[in-house]
């Protein structure tokens, strides 16, 4: 199901518009409104958005049950392979580590800010608001990631506060409504999302990735396009930023590596090692990476360093997160 909405950018008269693929949500339809100004500024070419409607978008099912992997993404990788867009723009936590036959990863703009957000009632933050609580009126906070899930469990238990998790979809109109009305008491949401939307302003707290960690290529976008088609690829590399494609790079292995998909409550950051020497053009990258039970009953969090290969940071601090038992907390693992 699709449908066109042309961008206001300057007319070529020479090459026909670019055909950007989008989910049709508020959120995607502003990243891929971003994406199309650079692309045009970088082409010289009109760029229009084509709304196309993925599974995971028409399911009411919590993303664990439908598979999580790729709900989002089918629907636009289809199109590109029929011809019908030029390229498209994803989430990347949304973008199955497996390389899709015919297609290429042409760019991952810079990264936003990778952490999670709280959205909570009376402007609390997520201490306030569970001290606040006690165990027979534990705090309500609603998210639809095992990731988080686990991960909040685990730092609630660790602090010895009161808390439930609640699991909701929607749109973040939907999300924050739910604490705007009383019936939950916050709502976790991707800071990134909430600035590209303008509203993290609503933001109640920033949350902090010692408490956290975001899933493996939170915050970032990747912009597909078809392998056959390296001129256009070329084109769109100019939006690539290194840094963020080798940050990403090394939490996208890392969660190949452990055969999770993105559904699974498994968190990743990379980033410049923060004890590497100022502007060494060699500095160290640092992976740290959490996998738990959504209950946060059992949680392995380790971190490496490394120069060099992204991936093989990534796949490395997989195998030690396997031989620390990380298998066994993700359950049936998303294939």
């Amino acid at each position: 199901m699709t449908g066109q909405t042309s961008m206001t950018q300057p007319p070529t008269e020479e090459l026909p518009p670019l055909r950007l693929g989008t989910r049709r949500s508020a959120l995607a339809m502003a990243q891929s409104g971003m994406v199309a100004e650079a692309v045009a500024a970088a082409t010289g070419r009109r760029v229009e958005l084509v709304e196309i409607t993925t599974y995971g978008d028409t399911s009411r099912e919590a993303l664990a049950q439908i598979g999580g992997t790729g709900v989002f993404v089918s629907a636009l990788r289809d199109a590109l392979l029929a011809g019908t867009i030029d390229f498209a723009v994803h989430s990347l936590k949304d973008l199955p580590t497996a390389a899709p036959e015919g297609l290429v990863l042409a760019a991952v703009p810079r990264r936003e800010d990778p952490r999670d957000a709280i959205v909570a009632r009376d402007g609390l933050t997520l201490s306030e608001l569970l001290e606040k609580a006690d165990p027979a009126h534990p705090a309500r906070i609603g998210t639809g990631s095992p990731r988080r899930m686990a991960q909040l469990h685990a730092w609630a238990r660790a602090e010895g506060l009161a808390l439930e998790t609640v699991a909701i979809r929607g749109n973040v109109d939907t999300r924050i409504g739910y604490v705007r009305d009383g019936r939950l008491d916050g709502v976790i949401l991707a800071a990134a999302g909430l600035n590209r939307l303008g509203r993290l302003s609503e933001a109640t707290e920033i949350i902090d990735t010692e408490v956290m960690l975001p899933a493996p290529g939170q915050g970032a976008l990747a912009i597909e396009c078809a392998a056959g088609d390296p001129e256009l690829a070329a084109a769109l590399a100019a939006l690539d930023d290194a840094p963020t494609r080798a940050a990403v790079t090394a939490e996208r292995t890392l969660l190949a590596a452990l055969e999770a998909g993105c559904s699974a409550p498994v968190g990743a950051l990379a980033g410049p090692n923060p004890a590497s020497v100022p502007g060494n053009a060699e500095d160290e990258l640092e992976l740290r990476a959490v996998v738990g039970t959504v209950d946060g009953d059992t949680v392995v969090q380790l971190s490496a360093t490394g120069h060099g290969a992204p991936d093989e940071l990534g796949r490395g601090l997989a195998a030690r997160l396997l031989a620390a038992g990380a298998a066994g907390l993700m359950g049936e693992r998303a294939k």
